[in-house]
């Protein structure tokens, strides 16, 4: 019989940051985006740069978080995120995101020798992600915006 919610668990290396029952689940991986609904089969994967977004089951709610690599572990009742790194819309520093924004695109446009290509890549990534979810549950919270 197929469960009718799963269980989505989010672990970092600091902290527990989320144990809820959910419906559905958007998972950024490593190859682009998929989603989990309950009874879904095993499998293991890689994380990518990117919003993980799940619906509640206890009430009619969205919740967002910035996932910065790692791994997830999906079996039918549960879905185990383990990331690099996590932070809910609303932890999220939304000026110093931007910082780091400027700070990346800067590195990437003067170039040189001297630049870790790969590295202001990942940061660029890292801070247009914390932009996008930090900015859209603001958005959400501001009536007619």
């Amino acid at each position: 019989m197929i469960p009718e919610t799963i269980e989505l668990v989010i672990v970092t290396p600091e902290r527990q940051l989320l144990r809820e029952s959910v419906v559905e689940v958007q998972v950024p991986g490593a190859a682009g985006y998929f989603g989990v609904l309950p009874g879904h089969a095993p499998l293991m994967t890689e994380l990518g740069i990117g919003e993980l977004t799940y619906h509640s089951a206890s009430a009619n709610h969205v919740g967002s978080l910035a996932i910065i690599h790692g791994f997830a572990e999906v079996v039918p009742d549960r879905v185990t995120v383990l990331a690099e790194s996590a932070e809910r819309a609303e932890e999220i520093d939304l000026a110093r995101a931007h910082a780091a924004r400027e700070r990346a695109e800067k590195r990437l446009a003067e170039g040189g020798p001297d630049v870790d290509w790969d590295r202001a890549t990942v940061a660029l990534q890292r801070a247009l992600i914390r932009i996008q979810v930090g900015t859209k549950k603001r958005s959400a919270l501001v009536p007619g915006a």
